[in-house]
C-alpha cells in the first residue's frame, strides 16, 4: 500500500466485504469484474475479504482468466459440485434443498480440510441438524419485495446463530449501510450495518430486533462506535461476511458515517 492511504477499522468491519461482482444487480461480465477484483487487490482495503464469489456454473470461464483471484469463494448452481482442487477455494456455499436437518445434507458433501461449508437457509429461529464446523448463509433481499425477510426472522435467526455458536454468511440486499426504504420495490431494504449491530447485540444479550428495525442513521451509527472491541470479535465470529456485487459503496458508507478512517 505504498503511496496509498492507510485504512484503520476495528475488529467489526475486519474482513467484511466479499467480492459478489458477478451476481445482480451488477452482473459483471467475468473480465470486468476480474479487473475491479485486481484493483481493489492492490488497493488492499482491509475491509474488503478479497475473496471472489463465482458461480460453480462459470469456474471453467474463470480457469481461463490469465489472472486469477487470490481467494475464492464457490457459489453452488449446478447440480452437484465441480473439481476445483488447483483454485484457491476457501468457501463452498450451497442451497439446501428442503428441510430436512442440515447434516443429512450435507454428510455427502466431500470438501478439503481447507475448505468452509456454508449451507443457505431461509432465516428462521431455527435450523436442525447443524454439523460443527458448518456455517449457514441468509438471504437479505432480492428482485422481488418477497425476497426480503422480515426483521423479526432475521432477528430469530440471529439469536439462534449466538446462540448455538454457529457462524454465518449473507448475501443479497445489503446494499448499503442503513436500514432505508426502496421506492423502486415498495419494500425496506436491510442494511448491513443493522445487521452487524444486531449480531453484536444479541452477543451481549440482547434482542437484535429493535435495530434491524431502525432507519435513524445517527442512531445506529452512535450504537456501532460503542460496541466493545472484544464484543465486536465475538459478533464477527458469528457473522463472518456478507456478499456485495459493489464494493466500492460499503467503503464509502463507511466512510462517511466516520465508521473508518484514513491516515493519508
Amino acid at each position: 500500500m505504498t503511496g496509498q492511504a492507510k485504512v484503520r477499522v476495528g475488529a467489526l468491519y475486519t474482513d467484511l466485504v466479499d467480492d459478489a461482482g458477478l451476481f445482480p444487480p451488477t452482473s459483471l461480465h467475468m473480465d470486468q469484474a476480474l479487473a475491479r477484483h485486481r484493483r481493489d487487490a492492490e488497493q488492499g482495503n482491509p475491509v474488503l475479504t478479497h475473496r471472489f464469489l463465482c458461480p460453480a456454473s462459470r469456474l471453467d470461464r474463470l480457469r481461463e482468466a490469465p489472472l486469477r483471484p487470490d481467494r475464492i469463494g464457490l457459489i453452488v448452481d449446478t447440480p452437484e459440485i465441480p473439481p476445483f482442487g488447483e483454485l484457491p477455494v476457501d468457501f463452498v456455499e450451497v442451497r439446501m434443498p428442503d428441510d430436512r436437518p442440515v447434516s443429512t445434507f450435507t454428510s455427502r458433501l466431500d470438501l478439503p480440510e481447507r475448505v468452509r461449508l456454508f449451507v443457505e437457509v431461509p432465516p428462521r429461529k431455527s435450523v436442525a441438524g447443524v454439523p460443527e464446523g458448518v456455517g449457514l448463509k441468509i438471504r437479505c433481499g432480492g428482485a422481488e419485495p418477497s425476497d426480503f425477510p422480515p426483521a423479526e426472522h432475521l432477528a430469530a435467526f440471529i439469536k439462534f446463530c449466538v446462540a448455538q455458536h454457529v457462524p454465518f454468511k449473507a448475501t443479497a440486499g445489503l446494499h448499503h449501510a442503513v436500514r432505508h426504504f426502496d421506492p423502486s420495490l415498495s419494500v425496506d431494504r436491510h442494511g448491513f450495518l443493522n445487521l452487524l449491530v444486531a449480531v453484536c447485540e444479541a452477543v451481549e444479550g440482547r434482542d437484535p430486533l429493535a435495530v434491524l428495525r431502525m432507519t435513524d442513521v445517527g442512531h445506529v451509527v452512535r450504537m456501532a462506535k460503542a460496541v466493545p472491541e472484544e464484543t465486536a470479535e465475538r459478533a464477527r465470529r458469528i457473522m463472518v461476511s456478507y456478499g456485495s456485487c459493489n464494493t466500492h459503496t460499503p467503503l464509502e458508507d463507511l466512510r462517511t458515517l466516520g465508521l473508518i478512517e484514513e491516515d493519508l
